[in-house]
């Protein structure tokens, strides 16, 4: 790695960090400076602002995410409708989660933190450059969902989808904590992939009610 890739690899630790723990608006880039240890030219220099900034940090999460669930989706799209369970729908975004995982630590929780965040907080040019960049694979997403239960209307599939996003936003942004619950009270030991595993039944009766 570069001097060049170094600082910004630091910025973007950085960045992610500090958005999701304080929020978007909370967060000063000269919070971000200091934690990252170095000058505020050089955000200017990788990233021009606050907001590319933000945009860069989704990047990071979504290039490789939505690479692997558009694999995912191709195989899904081979099959027909009746095949389209919504657990199976739904497992096809767990394996692009995990995967985060396998590149940085604690990478699952702090996307969900920053998603969390994006829904909270007024963040329309964040919307708008999600949607342009990476739109396209969350659709084909929605078109399976409609072909494997074509009694539903657009808009139930719609807000079924949004409760299940803010589910898997609470849950594994949380998860540190819910898993400490879980060993404390209940003696389990539970993983990521663990919590995830308990999770998937229970979204998928949401969708399919």
């Amino acid at each position: 790695m570069t001097k060049t890739e170094s600082t910004k690899s630091r910025i973007l630790d950085a960045a992610e960090q500090l958005f999701a723990e304080r929020g978007f608006a909370e967060t000063s880039l000269r919070t971000i400076t200091t934690r990252a240890r170095v000058n505020l030219a050089s955000v200017n220099y990788h990233f021009g602002s606050k907001k590319s900034l933000i945009q860069a940090v989704f990047d990071r999460f979504l290039q490789d995410f939505t690479k692997e669930l558009s694999l995912e989706l191709m195989t899904l799209e081979q099959l027909e409708p009746v095949q389209l369970e919504a657990e199976k729908l739904l497992n096809a975004l767990i394996k692009p989660l995990l995967s985060l995982n396998s590149r940085r630590d604690n990478a699952i929780s702090i996307f969900m933190r920053l998603l969390g965040r994006a829904y909270a907080e007024t963040q329309g040019h964040l919307r708008r450059y999600v949607t342009d960049k990476y739109g396209h694979v969350l659709v084909r997403f929605t078109h399976l969902f409609q072909k494997g239960y074509p009694s539903l209307t657009i808009d139930q599939i719609f807000w079924r989808l949004h409760y299940m996003l803010g589910s898997m936003i609470f849950t594994l942004g949380g998860s540190e904590a819910l898993r400490q619950i879980s060993q404390a009270d209940f003696n389990r030991d539970l993983g990521v992939e663990d919590v995830i595993k308990e999770m998937v039944p229970f979204l998928a009766a949401g969708m399919k009610a």
